[in-house]
């Protein structure tokens, strides 16, 4: 098997969680599909182990390491070639990165969250103006793209819950790094050079905690539905009920036999473990909706402010020191 070299830098991943669309192979054209068949076969056992792949976490730190330059950019010069992986019951599943991509999505949420002297010192207005051209030309030729991840930084969407059980739920501690070996004896006989910095340290690094629910996309459609026409028929038209349906539009543009994956990713440096550890929130999404449907509003209430003040305590921490 060709040597794949883990990508270690010292930028953090962000402060984000992913939605993720994991395509089965067949739902790709014939090009396409022999690139990821050959991408899959190169990342092996990592791509077949249950939790959430390496790749993962080296896509994150590549990608803002990519943008780290003299002079300002908006978005990557090229469109990433790269993918998660995963492999469930022999068959593959990949959702591609596409990082270019979602940088053009970001750029257009950054418009609306920045004021506009701040938005300026970041990206100066002609590099968003090159993007912004960029982004309507490589439209325009790809009128039905969209991409595999969604992407919110210091929370998770209560609407994305809707699409999980707590059956889907895995939840992995943090991994303490392992003792450092015992420093040689002068009648050792000599030792072989130590590797650079950057190369890979096996289990001497620590791991972080992770926490992510993955289902089949039929699953995730029939809840989400259910869960729709609950909140259309007992609240008004607002920010929930437009935010499920847009997800819905989202996971339709989808092959039915995906896979769909909510990592908390770089949330889990922000939340401390044992708050993680007992986060149920995809179960406490589901039994206000239950409770909705049976006419208990005041239980459902109750319910849905758990969470979203669970969630907004996450989000203050982005404006401490």
């Amino acid at each position: 098997m060709p040597c794949v070299t883990a990508v270690r830098t010292s930028v953090l991943p962000p402060y984000a969680a992913y939605l993720r669309v994991y395509e089965p192979l067949a739902a790709f054209p014939e090009a396409e599909r022999a690139h990821w068949q050959a991408y899959a076969a190169q990342r092996g056992a990592y791509a077949a182990s249950p939790d959430t792949a390496p790749s993962a976490l080296d896509e994150r730190r590549r990608s803002l390491a990519e943008l780290v330059t003299v002079t300002p950019k908006a978005l990557p010069e090229r469109e990433s070639r790269d993918a998660l992986v995963r492999v469930a019951d022999g068959v593959t599943y990949v959702c591609p990165s596409r990082i270019r991509l979602r940088s053009w999505l970001a750029l257009e949420e950054l418009k609306e969250d920045l004021p506009a002297p701040l938005l300026d010192a970041v990206l100066p207005p002609a590099v968003r103006e090159q993007a912004e051209a960029d982004w309507e030309r490589w439209r325009g030729d790809h009128p039905d793209t969209r991409p595999w991840i969604l992407t919110r930084t210091w929370h998770v969407p209560v609407r994305w819950f809707l699409l999980f059980s707590e059956d889907d739920r895995h939840f992995s501690p943090s991994l303490p790094p392992a003792p450092p070996t015992a420093a040689p004896s002068r009648l050792s006989p000599p030792s072989t050079p130590s590797a650079p910095e950057g190369a890979d340290s096996g289990d001497r690094r620590s791991a972080p905690p992770a926490l992510y629910y993955l289902t089949p996309m039929a699953q995730a459609r029939r809840r989400l539905a259910r869960g729709y026409r609950v909140l259309r028929e007992n609240l008004e038209e607002g920010p929930l009920v437009s935010g499920v349906e847009q997800v819905g539009r989202w996971l339709e543009e989808f092959h039915p036999r995906s896979l769909v994956e909510l990592d908390y990713g770089g949330l889990v440096h922000a939340i401390p473990e044992q708050r993680l550890a007992e986060d149920r929130s995809a179960a406490e999404v589901a039994e206000g909706i239950a409770a909705l449907r049976a006419g208990d509003g005041t239980r459902a209430g109750v319910v849905y402010r758990t969470v979203t003040e669970r969630w907004r305590a996450v989000r203050e921490r982005l404006y401490a020191n």
